[in-house]
């Protein structure tokens, strides 16, 4: 088979690599990736905000399966592009899509079939959502709606906090937020492949999404991440299935808008059971990075199963992978382009990028999170002191990380 992979970021080199072990594929593209998945794979120099160019690269080659990594894609129509050409693509409609780019749609969704998820009331007129916070009072969670690329949301302590983010959601053009009640417990991801009404999940993750140790600081894309999670048992996983991600599919089958593809649920453990932070329509990032490595099975002999709508068993690792992530000094506020990295020869762990480039033949940041480091082991006190051991051999005077990452499930 030929095989694409669009997207440029850490989640798609870990979805190439993945796809790369596939006794199934002959030729691996990635358009346009990075200095990783190039060497697993054809880099090919189509942006992947380019729909068209996408299209007639996967005619030209006549590519056999299209894999769709980031959410912009999905939000510009990318999958019904290539179904209208009837061309295989692993990814939602732009309809289906909205599960992520509209938190509006998303919410109204789960609210009409009694998935569990946090109160919420949505404003397009600033003074009235500042009322309702000051009604409400904190904590309080400010969301901005559409696409935000994991930021855009804002877990105010207080309702200065929460004003604040007001403020700055209304101050874009076509201003537009929902605001929830702030759950309480223990944060996890499930990700799972589907099609139609064919749910097929994966390994739990954690992913870390404040910048700084503590869980302090600004929110980003994600700061690390590890797989499995001792808290969640696998009871708890099958009442997430029951009550949430299978409800989810369903109600987009019935809604007329059926989702195929990653299906990524961010997930609350409450004490009044599992509910549902947002959903994302794509692989999490970094997510992807911890457990992809895991599965055992046929990546892309799963997709062409989940695509045909047949059940399958997903084959695991039992082994803990954990990745943190070096992001660019400064980040989420601002990032750093051009500073050199060495070293990444001298790490015996699975390193992803995500935001780096080649200039004059040497590896250098090209983004807000650069690289995470992946490290393997029977625990996840081991794969913790293993991937901070292998991170201290990477030399670059830009980068900087989380000391904690794994810590709250360790005691």
């Amino acid at each position: 088979m030929k095989v694409l992979v669009i997207g440029k970021g850490g989640r798609e080199h870990a979805i190439a690599h993945a796809a790369s072990k596939s006794p199934l594929v002959d030729q691996l593209y990635a358009a346009p990736g990075n200095p990783g998945t190039a060497q697993i794979a054809e880099n090919v120099a189509i942006s992947d905000s380019d729909v068209e160019g996408l299209l007639r690269f996967a005619k030209e080659k006549a590519i056999d399966l299209t894999i769709v990594g980031p959410e912009h894609t999905l939000a510009l129509g990318v999958v019904d592009a290539f179904e209208k050409e009837g061309l295989k693509i692993f990814g939602p409609t732009k309809a289906a899509a909205q599960v992520e780019s509209s938190k509006e749609f998303a919410k109204k969704i789960m609210m009409k079939y009694g998935i569990p998820t946090a109160a919420y009331q949505s404003f397009e007129n600033k003074e009235e959502a500042i009322a309702y916070v000051k009604e409400q009072g904190a904590p309080i969670v400010v969301k901005e709606d559409g696409l935000k690329a994991g930021k855009g949301v804002t877990v105010a302590q207080s309702v200065e906090e929460a004003t604040e983010a007001l403020e700055i959601a209304f101050a874009q053009e076509g201003g537009k937020v929902v605001i929830e009640e702030c759950l309480r417990g223990f944060e996890f991801s499930l990700i799972c492949f589907v099609c139609n009404e064919t749910v097929i999940p994966m390994e739990i993750a954690q992913d870390h999404k404040c910048a700084y140790d503590g869980d302090q600081g600004p929110n980003t894309g994600g700061m690390g991440v590890y797989s499995p999670v001792r808290r969640i048992t696998p009871e708890i996983i099958e009442e997430t299935m029951k009550t949430i991600m299978r409800p989810m599919a369903h109600a987009m089958v019935q809604e007329g808008v059926p989702f195929t593809g990653f299906l990524y649920g961010g997930l609350m453990l409450t004490e009044n059971g599992v509910k549902t932070i947002e959903f994302n329509a794509r692989f999490g990032d970094p997510e992807a990075e911890v457990i992809l490595p895991r599965l055992k099975s046929d990546f892309v002999d799963v997709i062409q199963q989940v695509m045909a709508q047949q059940e399958c068993k997903l084959d695991w690792s039992d082994d803990v992978t954990l990745g943190v992530v070096l992001a660019s000094a400064g980040y989420p506020a601002s990032s750093t382009k051009g500073a050199v990295i060495k070293g990444l020869d001298a790490l015996d762990a699975q390193v992803y990028h995500m935001g780096t480039a080649m200039k004059d033949g040497e590896l250098v940041t090209d983004g807000g999170r650069v690289l995470i480091v992946v490290t393997q082991a029977k625990t996840l006190e081991e794969a913790y002191a293993k991937t901070y051991a292998e991170i201290k051999k990477i030399d670059c005077d830009c980068l900087f990380y989380r000391n904690d990452i794994g810590k709250k499930d360790m005691n």
